[in-house]
């Protein structure tokens, strides 16, 4: 069958890194259908200096449903393309490939899904101005 394969410590892990901003490069984003049927789009961030067992973080984005919680989804989506250095302007698409490979920060915290520990992303900043939070 071939050589025997090992865990790593890293896999072992249950602890989740420390709350706070992490410097991370979008790796995907693309739209996805939520299980309720509604449009939504997912962006995965690659953080740095994280264990590879938690560097990579989703944060969805629910374009359908109530209208309140699309409103805060967009206003949230928009403070993501700012922090990313994109300046989305009315009556633009929303390309989710547009964020793809961009840098910036984000701060994570603690959340539970399932009954297990997670990172959810609180907020984003960019790079050029790490000593201030836009929201």
């Amino acid at each position: 069958m071939g050589e025997t394969l090992h865990f790593d410590a890293d896999d072992l892990l249950e602890k989740l890194p420390e709350p706070g901003y992490y410097r991370a490069t979008v790796a995907t984003a693309r739209h996805r259908t939520s299980a309720a049927g509604n449009r939504m789009i997912q962006v995965v961030h690659e953080l740095e200096g994280v264990a590879a067992g938690h560097a990579r973080v989703s944060e969805y984005f629910a374009l359908g449903g109530s209208p309140r919680g699309e409103a805060m989804s967009r206003r949230k989506l928009a403070q993501l393309y700012r922090a990313c250095g994109l300046a989305p302007k009315g009556g633009d698409a929303i390309d989710p490939a547009d964020l793809v490979g961009a840098q910036l920060e984000v701060r994570v915290e603690h959340d539970e899904w399932d009954g297990e520990p997670r990172l959810r992303v609180a907020s984003h900043r960019s790079l050029a101005a790490p000593g201030r939070t836009p929201f």
